[in-house]
C-alpha cells in the first residue's frame, strides 16, 4: 500500500507520458473513461489505431484558441471540436498550433460538440498545460476504462482527483540552503524549494540576513532563459533581475524569489512559439491567446508560500506588476510599499513594454 503512487505522483507520471506521446486515461466514478493524447506529441501509428478503434474523437482546445479558429466554445472555457473521419495527424497539429494560421487560415469548417460533459476535456487541457505542451488534446470515450488501461499498460487517473488537483495549491518543501558569495554581495545565500507535485524547483536568493520582523525588500522574478542568461533585448527581464539584486546588494538586505515559470508560465518551447507569432505581427498577449493560453499563466502564490516559509510576513515589493501586489495581499503577505523597477527599455522591446502597460496594467 505504501509503495503505491499518490495522486500527485500519478499526475507527474501522466505529464511525462503525454510529453512522450503516450495516452493517459481519465476514469470517472462509474468506471467509464476518457482516453487522452496531447495533440502536440501525437504519433501517426497511435492516431491510426485511435481512428480504427473509436467512432467519435474530439480535439479539445481552449476558448482562446477556439476564438482564433472561429470554433464554437459551447463549454465557455473550451471547445470540443469534432474530428472529421478523413483527417490525418497534420490536420490535428495544424488546428492545435497557430504557426501556419496566416499561411493556411481555413481549418474548417469546424463543428463543436454541444452536449454532454466537458469535464474530461477540461482535465486533459490542464494536463497538457502542466506538461508545458500546447493546450490541446485528442479525447475519446471508453466504457470499460480499467480493461483498456490493463490491455495497453497505460497510466490511469481518477477524473475527479485530477480536477481537484488543478485547483490545489502545491506544498513547497525547503530542501537545502547554502552560502553563495555574489557579485552584488558577498553575503548571499541560496534556498532551494521543491514542490510536492513533482514540478520544477524554485529558488530564493537571500542577500544579507534580513530581519523577519521588518518588511523585506523582495522581488518575485520568473525565470527567463533568453533574458536572464542570453541578454535578450526583446524583454526587460535580465535588467530587472540584475537591477533588483543590485538594490538588495546596496542595502545588504533582500530576498529575490526565482520562480521557474518561464514565458509567463507556458514554458520555453511555447514562449518561442509566441516569439515566432510576434514576428508575424502579433503582440505578446495576442500571441499567447492564439496559442491557447491566457495573458499570464503564472502562479504567484508560490512566491507568497516561499516568503512565509522563510519567516517573512511583510515586503517592500520590487515590481511594476499590480497582479503580484494583489496576490501577495490575498495570500497574507502584506505589501507595505511597491518599489518601481523600471529598467531595460530599448528600441527592440518598446512594443512589448507598451503591451504590458496597456493590456496587463503594468506601471511603466
Amino acid at each position: 500500500m505504501h509503495f503505491s503512487p499518490t495522486i500527485f505522483e500519478r499526475i507527474a507520471r501522466a505529464r511525462s507520458d503525454l510529453r512522450m506521446g503516450l495516452p493517459v486515461v481519465l476514469v470517472d466514478e462509474h468506471g467509464a473513461g476518457a482516453v487522452v493524447l496531447a495533440a502536440e506529441t501525437l504519433q501517426v501509428e497511435r492516431w491510426t489505431q485511435l481512428k480504427s478503434d473509436f467512432d467519435t474523437l474530439h480535439l479539445a482546445v481552449t476558448q482562446r484558441r477556439a476564438e482564433t479558429l472561429k470554433a464554437r466554445a459551447y463549454d465557455h472555457d473550451l471547445a470540443r471540436i469534432l474530428v472529421p473521419s478523413d483527417v490525418d495527424v497534420d490536420w490535428v497539429r495544424s488546428v492545435a498550433n497557430p504557426a501556419d494560421d496566416l499561411r493556411s487560415p481555413m481549418k474548417g469548417p469546424l463543428r463543436s460538440e454541444r452536449y454532454g460533459s466537458a469535464t474530461a476535456h477540461r482535465a486533459a487541457i490542464g494536463l497538457c498545460k502542466a506538461a508545458r505542451l500546447l493546450p490541446a488534446a485528442v479525447v475519446t470515450e471508453t466504457q470499460n476504462a480499467q480493461a483498456f488501461v490493463e490491455a495497453h499498460d497505460l497510466t490511469a487517473l481518477p477524473l475527479a482527483e485530477v480536477i481537484g488537483n488543478m485547483m490545489h495549491r502545491t506544498v513547497l518543501e525547503d530542501i537545502v540552503s547554502a552560502n553563495l558569495p555574489l557579485m552584488v554581495s558577498p553575503n548571499g545565500r541560496i534556498h532551494v524549494f521543491r514542490p510536492e507535485d513533482g514540478n520544477e524547483e524554485h529558488y530564493a536568493v537571500e542577500i544579507g540576513r534580513p530581519a523577519r520582523t521588518k518588511p523585506v525588500l523582495a522581488r518575485l522574478h520568473s525565470a527567463c532563459f533568453t533574458g536572464d542568461l542570453l541578454g535578450s533585448l526583446k524583454c526587460d527581464c535580465g535588467p530587472q533581475l540584475r537591477g533588483a539584486l543590485s538594490q538588495m546588494g546596496e542595502a545588504n538586505s533582500g530576498v529575490l524569489l526565482y520562480l521557474n515559470q518561464e514565458g509567463r508560465g507556458i514554458g520555453l518551447a511555447n514562449k518561442m512559439r509566441a516569439y515566432a507569432l510576434q514576428d508575424q505581427g502579433f503582440d505578446t498577449v495576442e500571441a499567447n491567446h492564439r496559442l491557447g493560453f491566457e495573458d499570464d499563466e503564472r502562479d504567484f502564490r508560490l512566491g507568497a508560500d516561499i516568503l512565509r516559509n522563510m519567516g517573512f510576513s511583510e515586503v517592500r515589493l520590487l515590481t511594476n506588476n499590480p497582479a503580484k501586489v494583489a496576490m501577495m495581499e490575498q495570500c497574507g503577505i502584506r505589501v507595505v510599499e511597491r518599489v518601481p523597477l523600471q529598467v531595460g527599455k530599448n528600441h527592440f522591446n518598446e512594443n512589448y513594454l507598451a503591451t504590458k502597460a496597456e493590456k496587463s496594467g503594468h506601471f511603466l
